[in-house]
């Protein structure tokens, strides 16, 4: 098991316990490499119960990853609010318990069986409510501001690109914020759309 522990709650139920030691498995080792029978053995119970639990190792790979991704937090804040939540969630600084989808998904996304579970979170945990969230923004507005966060992420946080070190109140989030609210701007995007279709129209003979 990594070293790293996610703090116990008293009223934490034995499927609690199951998720998070899949939460700790899944940000240390790749989906091929982590066994229901390995996450049986780290929360003290029988392989069959964790299967009860969740059905599949897929099934519960996705409910580690949406714990982690936390949507009903994320997109909790005002549609004018949430370029500068969505900025100050990439550079939030970790806690010693806390656990990160990005952490999941740098161990996995090569992984066939795991990518389909990660593209089913994009779609139905972060695309979806983030279209529902901002009237006006399409599914493809919505999936750019996904690969830019996770863009900033991995450049940030696993490659350690220094100048994407800075933390929280900076020019960084104020950069990010804009960009996210750029890709957000509904009369941009309808601007768009009016000059493509302008742009399609045959010129006068």
């Amino acid at each position: 098991m990594p070293s790293r522990v996610i703090r116990a709650e008293a009223d934490d139920t034995t499927r609690d316990r199951i998720l998070k030691a899949a939460m700790l498995r899944f940000s240390a080792h790749s989906y091929e490499d982590t066994g229901l029978r390995d996450l049986a053995g780290d929360v003290g119970v029988d392989m069959a119960y964790v299967h009860r639990s969740f059905g599949s190792k897929e099934k519960l790979f996705y409910e580690a990853v949406k714990a982690t991704l936390q949507p009903a937090r994320v997109f909790a804040a005002d549609r004018d609010e949430l370029p500068a939540a969505l900025a100050q969630e990439i550079l939030t600084g970790r806690g010693a318990n806390e656990i990160r989808s990005l952490d999941i998904l740098v161990r996995s996304f090569s992984s066939p069986d795991a990518s389909r579970v990660l593209h089913r979170v994009m779609s139905d945990d972060f695309i979806a409510p983030l279209v529902a969230k901002c009237e006006g923004v399409g599914q493809q507005r919505a999936a750019l501001v996904g690969a830019f966060l996770v863009g900033v992420g991995i450049l940030r946080d696993v490659i350690g690109a220094e100048s994407l070190q800075e933390g929280e109140g900076g020019t960084l989030e104020r950069l990010i914020s804009q960009v996210i609210a750029g890709l957000l701007d509904v009369e941009t995007a309808e601007g768009e759309a009016t000059s493509g279709v302008a742009a399609e129209q045959p010129k006068p003979q």
